[in-house]
């Protein structure tokens, strides 16, 4: 659905020159133009050359003679020339040398070149072909008329002949019917030769001399033939092979029409459509087709009219979906001067023609593809696109339908054929259109009531694929409202029709140099009395040092943006008094200039800042001047969202609002993992041709001219918060259901509000199924942070008012309507409230009055069982005891009357509180059915015990009953009794205090080590002294083996007296101080010389024992720890040097893939691990003691030194604690001995201190914070580190090995008297 846009067009004339162009090439410089005369080469330039042939008498002086081709030969830095007298001349331009290569003495009527120009094909006046190479060297000669076929003949299987075959409506008459093939009667006579793409064949169409009708024959490279074209009546002399290959374009005059016909390569007919004329109004003198083969250029002339000159056209047709379209028709006029002599397709620019008029004017015309839509907000004509089709504009309404081309909405019938659409700037009449056909005038059509013209229907405006036919048109559709005129000598002398918002034009126009414009500003002349056409007045016309390539209005912000060839940024201030041209100045104060010539742009706001934006032919988008990517196709603004397709077959959305342009770059660029909303995947080759306003539809067009309509999720998501902003529930509940969007964004998205107008939901959404379905989709989730987290970094979200509150509970609360959804409400609520719902039902069934528009119990038990399984639900309904809700239920589901029935008959018998403990027991409602029991009597506590053994409900039970009864001693002692078989003896002894079991207390006091409660309980037995003293000295024992030498000592000097032998376990203890203060106290002073100073000198040694092996051990696997990291870092080098370069292949590897890692190269040692978990407990944590070998060589070595080196760090740092001993050591008078232990103890924690930056590197300590692998890495993130370089940790289930310990600064523990 695109059109051709005229991006420049430049004239160049020659009047010095008096001869007649014949023909011409382009020479290898660009702008360079070489034209064949009847007296020599001409060379147009800025400054023209000219070679004579004339004077070597190659051409008669009289100016008879005749050009028949020209090409450059820039590799012999010549031109070659074919007359048509038979000579083959190089002339060079420089030297003006001519030279004559070869002579056919009967003449010369064509010259073609291959593509790659190794081979030149001459066609004589005798019929014959002769290829050369390019060095004139010939290879063969043949006729031009065959008799036989070619190799390609077809081979004949025995079908039938033609004459037996169906003829359609001409019946069996056809089959006896001789057929008659007749030639036109204006065709020169001339053959033509066309070159395939490739330049492996090339075609020939030639007069049959026999029967005076044209075929076209197919020759190979070595001018053999392959094939001959079927007798084709009416086939005319213009010739052109596609270069793709596929097709051979000629044309054809029918009985009714006239075609342009297409040939494959063994000359079979294969499609046609049909020329914009009557049958014998115009003649085709040829045709050729652009270098990508997307556009037919047709050169037409009228027929022979008397007494004036015929009119000359060019045409330029383009198809799509398998319809040609005419897009632009250049009508040069009747004037001699303005004829034709030839036009060629630039090879390097393949949008660029060139044409070449009788008087030595030199036209070119550079085009691209443009989508000609509607720029606007307005809710009912937003989103046409306007196709041009020859005199017709087919328009489709993308808001209303999307209608596949070729079919439209409705089409426009113009009176000549259309070359520019304008839509109208204004956002409230963005469907209106001005038109520009080939006579330079300008059709304007309008929507509204309000012309005179509604009246009546408009001729001009057909209805399409929407309606006719007796169908009433569902779209409401323009007529025409003016027209205006305009003289312009050049064909397309305008382009760039712009319709500003105040009903003024701008049209850029041709200045008086070639490099040079103007800008032209026309307004509406009111309208003279007896003219049909009204003309335009020229408000302004301001000159541009430059050619405008592309020219854009902005309808939001009114700015008009023009792009010079020099790739300068213009803005015209069309709104001030006198209307100036200024430079485009960017945020920094600098001038914009795009880095190439961009051929389609557009203006928008990012971050509040007005910016141009520009794409080339070659895919690269810019914003200002900076490049934001170079893989883009198409892009279209949608509000303050960006949209683009690219190389990669994706479709992204940015939203500009709070979005800089660095950050446009890096998501455009793949940089940054691409959030879900951002980008989908499209189909191959999908460019966008609108987005439709206030809705979510991005259509796109396909490469074979197909659409398709997507919904973006981020413009589906925008446009949903922001009918949930305006409370539009039914429009934003119909959109996510249609377009499968979760419905907890309803509530999600601003929970508050939705609160507040629960009712307004209701009204809005008014159905039953419909509010079902939004809370069947209800889940305990914020969805605006984890699947719909907003682009724009700004949510209207609130904080609910009930945080303590699940979110489920809280809806559910608030919709109390209708009956169906109460039930949906109960059943969703976090725990489901089934006995509540089931109770509802009830309640219906037994209603005495019932509402007519109610839901019966009925309908509503068969809902209930459609949200709950029916088992769950019978379950539940047993629960309630209602033994009528029982029965209803078992009715609906599939049990048999003899499971159920038997089973409540015999629950009918029982007494009413044993019903409903066998009811809850059989639910394994153990809780309820305890509670029940209780209630049944002393005859049913064995009963009631046996089920609290064997549920474990002590706690529970000893709920039911008063702490001075016999059942509450009963469960205590149970209770205490399981305790004690878990080892929870403490908890045990506490149950059985409370119960006033204090033996067994006593017994579980002893076992948990609580030696206090021990006594207390001894004291309530009535322990005697003896009895008393032995208890505490077996408890210290058991102490003693704890390490809990301090209490145990408190056990022997209170209970037993024996102080002895408390300061002894004290001093086993390092209790230094607390064994002094008993010697002392106990006037024991001979302790010291027998003990305690022997202790402290015992310990002073086993500390420095101590301290030295630790020293030892660290510096030894600290110097290990870097042979292994430099041993790493060469095997990294060595792996790297293999690694593959960079290579497109690489893309097609899937985003799941990844490097290998320690863990996977050492596998086997994973697998270990694995098998080893499955043993024993005690095998496990041996497992994990060994997770990390020291041997050396294993693939873990690193991480097991850092282990133990953070381990010997830990256990020095616990040394601090010898301040004591020290204090000890000077108090007896071993200042050497404590002088030394404080000295080794300081060495040993410097040397760590220095040594942790060493060990514990900064690298390390990152990769721990965020590693290369782990959950949030990405594929991208993996091969990004690994191609830096990086040294990948292994995976460590530890992280704290990566984390270097930390030095308690605060703890002092020196002395400083022995510094």
């Amino acid at each position: 659905m695109r059109n051709l846009r005229l991006l420049r067009a430049g004239v160049r004339r020659s009047a010095a020159v008096t001869s007649t162009p014949q023909c011409f090439c382009l020479g290898a410089e660009p702008g360079t133009v070489l034209v064949g005369s009847q007296y020599g080469l001409v060379e147009l330039r800025p400054v023209s050359r000219e070679v004579s042939l004339t004077a070597d008498g190659f051409l008669p002086e009289d100016g008879s003679g005749c050009i028949v081709g020209v090409e450059d030969l820039p590799e012999q830095e010549s031109v070659c020339v074919a007359t048509a007298a038979g000579d083959i001349l190089l002339c060079n331009l420089n030297t003006k040398q001519v030279e004559c290569v070869g002579s056919v003495d009967s003449g010369l009527s064509v010259m073609s070149w291959s593509p790659d120009q190794e081979l030149v094909l001459l066609a004589t006046g005798q019929q014959t072909l002769i290829m050369m190479t390019r060095d004139f060297e010939p290879i063969t000669e043949k006729q031009i008329h065959q008799d036989e076929f070619g190799e390609g003949k077809f081979v004949s299987l025995g079908w039938g002949k033609k004459e037996t075959q169906f003829h359609g409506s001409e019946g069996k008459q056809a089959a006896q019917r001789k057929q008659t093939v007749l030639s036109s009667a204006w065709d020169d006579g001339r053959p033509r030769v066309t070159w395939r793409g490739d330049g492996q064949f090339v075609a020939v169409s030639a007069v049959c001399p026999e029967t005076g009708t044209r075929k076209v024959r197919v020759w190979s490279r070595e001018l053999v033939l392959q094939s001959t074209s079927e007798p084709i009546s009416g086939l005319e002399q213009a010739l052109s092979w596609k270069p793709s290959g596929n097709l051979i374009a000629s044309t054809q005059e029918k009985p009714n029409r006239h075609d342009v016909v297409f040939l494959e390569k063994n000359g079979l007919l294969h499609g046609e459509f049909t020329l914009p004329f009557q049958k014998g109004q115009v003649k085709v003198n040829e045709m050729l087709w652009n270098a990508d083969s997307t556009i037919l250029a047709i050169w037409l002339e009228d027929l022979k009219v008397e007494n004036s000159n015929p009119n000359t056209y060019v045409q330029l047709w383009t198809t799509g979906n398998y319809h040609w379209y005419l897009k632009q028709s250049l009508h040069f006029g009747s004037l001699e001067e303005n004829r034709l002599v030839s036009l060629l397709w630039d090879q390097e620019n393949v949008y660029r023609l060139h044409i070449l008029c009788q008087g030595w004017h030199y036209l070119f015309y550079d085009w691209h593809w443009s989508t000609d839509h509607g720029l606007g907000e307005n809710s009912q004509h937003m989103a046409n696109v306007a196709v041009i089709d020859g005199d017709k504009v087919l328009v489709t309404a993308f808001q209303h339908a999307v209608v596949p081309p070729p079919m439209c909405t409705y089409e426009l019938q113009l009176q000549q054929a259309v070359n520019q659409i304008a839509f109208h700037t204004d956002p409230k009449h963005s469907g209106d259109m001005a038109i520009l056909d080939a006579d330079n005038r300008i059709s304007v059509y309008r929507y509204g009531d309000c012309l005179p013209q509604r009246t009546v229907n408009d001729p001009t405006v057909k209805t399409g694929a929407v309606g006719g036919n007796g169908f009433k048109a569902a779209v409401e559709t323009p007529c025409l409202d003016k027209t205006y005129s305009n003289e312009v000598m050049n064909p397309l002398g305008l382009r760039f029709l712009t319709w500003l918002p105040d009903d003024s034009f701008l049209v850029v126009g041709q200045g008086q140099h070639a490099a040079q414009s103007v800008l032209h500003h026309l307004t509406a002349v009111p309208h003279a009395a007896g003219t049909e056409e009204e003309c335009l007045n020229l408000r302004l016309s301001v000159p541009v040092d430059g050619e405008v390539i592309s020219l854009y209005c902005s309808p939001v912000t009114k700015t008009v943006a023009l792009q010079l060839a020099d790739r300068r940024i213009l803005k015209y201030l069309w709104e001030a008094a006198t209307p100036v041209l200024e430079p485009w100045w960017n945020s920094s104060g600098s001038a914009v200039q795009f880095p190439y010539r961009c051929v389609q742009t557009s203006i928008t706001r990012i971050s509040g800042e007005e910016v141009i934006l520009g794409l080339t032919d070659r895919c690269r988008l810019f914003v200002n001047d900076t490049e934001v990517a170079s893989n883009i196709t198409s892009f279209a603004i949608h509000n303050e969202f960006l949209l683009v397709t690219t190389n990669s077959h994706t479709c992204q959305c940015f939203c500009l609002k709070n979005l800089s342009v660095k950050a446009l770059q890096a998501g455009l660029s793949g940089a940054t993992a691409p959030n879900s909303e951002t980008l989908r995947k499209v189909e191959r080759g999908s460019r966008i041709v609108t987005v439709v306003p206030q809705d979510t539809k991005v259509v796109l067009q396909m490469p074979r001219g197909n659409l398709e309509t997507v919904h973006h999720r981020a413009l589906v998501l925008a446009q949903i918060r922001k009918w949930l902003d305006r409370l539009m529930f039914r429009e934003a509940f119909q959109c996510m259901r249609k377009l499968r969007i979760n419905l907890n964004l309803l509530y999600d998205h601003n929970p508050k509000v939705f609160l507040e107008n629960t009712e307004t939901f209701i009204k809005q959404i008014d159905s039953v199924n419909y509010i079902n379905l939004f809370f069947t989709e209800l889940k305990e989730e914020d969805f605006t942070k984890t699947m719909y987290p907003s682009l724009n970094d700004s949510s209207n979200t609130q904080p609910c008012q009930h945080p303590d509150q699940k979110k489920v509970n809280l809806i559910s609360f608030s919709y109390c309507r209708y009956c169906l959804s109460i039930l949906t409400a109960h059943v969703k609520k976090s725990p489901p409230e089934l006995e509540i719902a089931l109770q509802k039902v009830h309640d219906l069934r037994e209603s005495t009055t019932p509402d007519v528009q109610a839901v019966s119990a009925e309908e509503a038990l068969k809902y209930l069982l459609f949200l709950v399984d029916v088992n769950e639900l019978y379950d539940y309904s047993l629960g309630t005891y209602d033994f009528d809700l029982v029965i209803m239920v078992a009715e609906k589901s599939q049990k048999d009357p003899k499971e159920y029935l038997p089973f409540l008959n015999t629950l009918r018998k029982m007494e009413t509180n044993y019903q409903r403990y066998t009811i809850d027991r059989h639910l394994k409602r153990y809780t309820k059915a305890l509670g029940h029991l209780s209630k049944c009597g002393p005859e049913h506590f064995s009963e009631f015990l046996n089920l609290v053994k064997d549920q474990n409900l002590y706690s529970e039970a000893l709920k039911l009953y008063l702490s001075d009864t016999q059942e509450y001693k009963d469960i205590s002692d149970a209770y205490g009794e399981y305790l004690s078989q878990k080892q929870l003896y403490e908890q045990a002894g506490l149950i059985f205090a409370r119960a006033g079991i204090f033996a067994k207390a006593l017994d579980a006091f002893q076992s948990s080590g609580s030696w206090q409660q021990a006594l207390c309980m001894a004291s309530r037995l009535g322990y005697t002294k003896d009895k008393l003293s032995n208890l505490a000295r077996s408890m210290a024992g058991k102490l003693v083996e704890q390490r809990k030498h301090a209490e145990a000592a408190i056990l022997l000097e209170q209970y037993t007296q024996d102080y002895e032998e408390a300061v002894l376990l004290l001093l086993e203890g390092a209790l230094w101080e607390e064994a002094l203060r008993l010697i002392h106290k106990y006037d024991r002073l001979d302790i010291l010389e027998t003990n305690l100073k022997p202790a402290i000198l015992e310990a002073q040694k086993s500390q420095l024992i101590f301290l030295d092996s630790q020293k030892t051990a660290f510096l030894r696997h600290k110097s290990r720890l870097q042979v292994v990291r430099q041993l790493k870092e060469k095997a990294c080098e060595n792996q790297q040097d293999y690694e593959v370069p960079h290579c497109p292949e690489l893309e097609l590897l899937s985003e799941t893939s990844s490097v290998v890692t320690a863990s996977d190269m050492n596998s086997k040692y994973s697998h270990s691990n694995s098998r080893i978990s499955a043993r024993s407990s005690k095998n496990r944590r041996k497992a994990e003691r060994k997770r990390y070998s020291l041997k050396e060589g294993s693939p873990l070595e690193d991480i097991a030194l850092l282990e133990v080196l953070g381990e010997s760090v830990r256990a020095v740092e616990t040394v601090k604690d010898i301040h004591v001993l020290l204090k000890q050591l000077v108090l007896f008078g071993y200042d050497e001995q404590a002088g030394a232990l404080q000295q080794v103890l300081e060495e040993v924690l410097q040397l760590m201190e220095t040594s942790v930056s060493e060990i514990w590197t900064p690298d390390l300590q990152q990769s721990s914070v965020s590693p290369v692998l782990g959950p949030n890495s990405t594929a991208n993130s993996i091969m990004a580190a690994y191609q830096q370089k990086r040294m990948m940790p292994p995976v460590v289930q530890d992280p704290e090995v990566l984390t270097p310990p930390k030095f308690n600064k605060n703890l002092q523990w020196k002395l400083h008297l022995l510094q």
